[in-house]
């Protein structure tokens, strides 16, 4: 059984300190629906509805008759409704956008697929093989399956209504790359940056030079938790560091509220944190129970999807240890419902 004690103290000056030196946090409005960066560069955005999951951001980029959508959504209700937002602020059709990037493949980044089968749709080949075994079908079974209980309840909260699985059956990508791609968008370069493996096996940046504008996926987190299904850590901190040296005034996360490329600075404090203290619990002999009891989360707590810092020390553990079992989202199930049920107490 794994559970948390709730304390509030400061998690590390660092964190505060990126959020003190100039960087407005919320200098967009954080809001659902369309929201224009300028010339030719969209977001849409979705806040969280509080459980943390699900609730991803998508963007486009537009440049003469050429046009290119960054991610779908986690159904196709919600697709079609970022859809029709971006049409009517564009005046573009779903089928008059001929590129679709997904940057992952959790299935809030591309489960809306089917709605852009028309076009040329790109991911990694690493993003491209995983989606295999991401499918809605997971999402059916374990809403269909649920046991009773503190479990079944937590499945239903992340994973029910208003999210739609059924009869969903997203088209997965026709294009594919590893390393980096370069397109064109009208006259607009576009650079597709592979950084994974890290969140997940393949993560991809979508970088608009022109715009300044960066679309990260899941690279960045803002006001939600980061998850480590993948890992290597090191190779988020080194995505997170590649943004901070890019020539980038606009940064549109795969979570969270529009921020410049310095308000991406508590993702990876976020991570450092976890895993110095994380360390600090190995050394010291403690077991993963133990350790997550221990680490206080302070602001963190705060952030959607707390409950995945079970997930992340035992990311951190199995990396301590050498051990390279595969772990998945079921596995963690009864530990994250008893996580946010003491943290409602």
């Amino acid at each position: 059984m794994i559970y948390v004690r709730c304390e509030i103290e400061l998690v590390s000056i660092g964190f505060f300190e990126s959020l003190n030196k100039g960087t407005d946090m919320r200098k967009w409005n954080y809001s659902r629906g369309v929201h224009d960066l300028g010339n030719g560069a969209y977001a849409y955005l979705q806040p969280d509805s509080g459980s943390g999951w699900g609730w991803s951001n998508g963007g486009l980029v537009v440049d003469g008759k050429e046009s290119l959508l960054v991610d779908t959504l986690r159904d196709e209700k919600l697709t079609k409704a970022m859809l029709d937002g971006l049409r009517d602020a564009t005046g573009l059709r779903a089928r008059d956008i001929g590129r679709l990037v997904n940057t992952h493949k959790d299935g809030d980044h591309w489960f809306g697929n089917r709605l852009m089968q028309h076009a040329e749709i790109i991911a990694s080949n690493a993003t491209n093989e995983a989606m295999k075994y991401a499918t809605p079908q997971l999402f059916r079974d374990a809403l269909k399956n649920r046991p009773q209980g503190i479990v079944g309840d937590y499945i239903w909260r992340v994973h029910g209504p208003p999210f739609d699985f059924e009869g969903v059956d997203p088209v997965r990508p026709n294009r594919t790359f590893s390393g980096s791609l370069k397109i064109k968008v009208g006259n607009k370069d576009v650079e597709l940056i592979e950084v994974g493996p890290a969140h997940t096996e393949g993560d991809t940046l979508v970088y608009v030079p022109e715009n300044k504008t960066i679309y990260t996926g899941d690279v960045v987190f803002l006001d939600n938790t980061p998850v480590l299904w993948a890992g290597p850590a090191e190779n988020w901190l080194a995505a997170i560091d590649r943004i901070f040296a890019m020539d980038v005034d606009i940064v549109v996360p795969g979570h969270g509220p529009i921020t410049d490329k310095n308000g991406v600075k508590p993702v990876r404090d976020y991570l450092t944190y976890v895993r110095d203290e994380t360390r600090k619990r190995f050394d010291a002999g403690l077991s993963q129970v133990e350790a997550v009891q221990d680490i206080a989360l302070g602001d963190f707590s705060t952030w959607g999807g707390a409950e995945r810092i079970i997930i992340n020390v035992d990311y951190f553990y199995r990396q301590f240890s050498g051990d390279k079992t595969k772990k998945y989202f079921p596995d963690y199930l009864e530990a994250m419902a008893k996580f946010v049920m003491r943290a409602r107490r």
